[in-house]
């Protein structure tokens, strides 16, 4: 009887024990470390391996922030990933929180098989990184590029503020430094929240 009373008693303080909860945070914790950007101690982004589990938020093909002298005879394609704790964010406050972590893919376009018309896209070519973290840079955004796929690195320096990519992000950017005019579901998401940039000029959607 005796016996039976204190296996009831230990199973309901068990029950009522923080213990659990207190082991859920440190997994709750790693997510959120595993799931942003990672850096070696000498400051290098570490090229995330999984990004094409993430959240694919939009593609373009042929894409150039400057007036072709001609039209491109070769386009790639250009595929963007987020993190996925950041696009949850996003999607509640129309913002990037910080460790938010871009990946540009720059895929081959190519025909054939039996595609009778249009591009699908081959091999990989190159990827770039975006990385927004308010403590290890200046300007909250910092940009990486990982190189071309005979030479691609597994970690790359921050670029220097002088490259064009800065200029251009802020200066262009619908939302935090980002293209989010570029990712039509979040870019309804940033008008519904307020969050678009109040000097950025939209371009209309044409009508059918």
């Amino acid at each position: 009887m005796k016996h039976a009373f204190a296996t009831a008693l230990f199973a309901t303080l068990l029950a009522l024990s923080p213990l659990p909860l207190a082991l859920s945070i440190p997994r709750t914790l790693s997510a959120q470390v595993v799931d942003g950007p990672r850096f070696t101690s000498a400051g290098e982004l570490i090229r995330p391996v999984d990004f094409r589990e993430w959240v694919f938020v939009t593609s373009g093909l042929g894409m150039t922030y400057n007036t072709p002298a001609t039209a491109n005879p070769s386009p790639s394609f250009t595929n963007v990933y987020v993190n996925p704790s950041s696009h949850r964010a996003f999607l509640k406050t129309g913002q990037w929180p910080d460790q938010t972590i871009f990946v540009l893919e720059v895929a081959s376009a190519s025909e054939g098989s039996i595609n009778k018309g249009g591009s699908y896209q081959t091999g990989l070519v190159a990827i770039e990184a975006e990385v927004k973290d308010k403590r290890r840079f200046p300007g909250k955004w910092a940009f990486f590029a990982f190189g071309r796929t005979a030479e691609m690195k597994d970690r790359a320096e921050v670029l220097p503020a002088t490259a064009s990519c800065y200029a251009c992000h802020s200066a262009n950017g619908a939302v935090d430094n980002t293209f989010v005019q570029f990712y039509p579901t979040l870019m309804e998401v940033a008008r519904r929240m307020g969050t678009v940039r109040p000097t950025f000029v939209d371009t209309p959607v044409p009508s059918h």
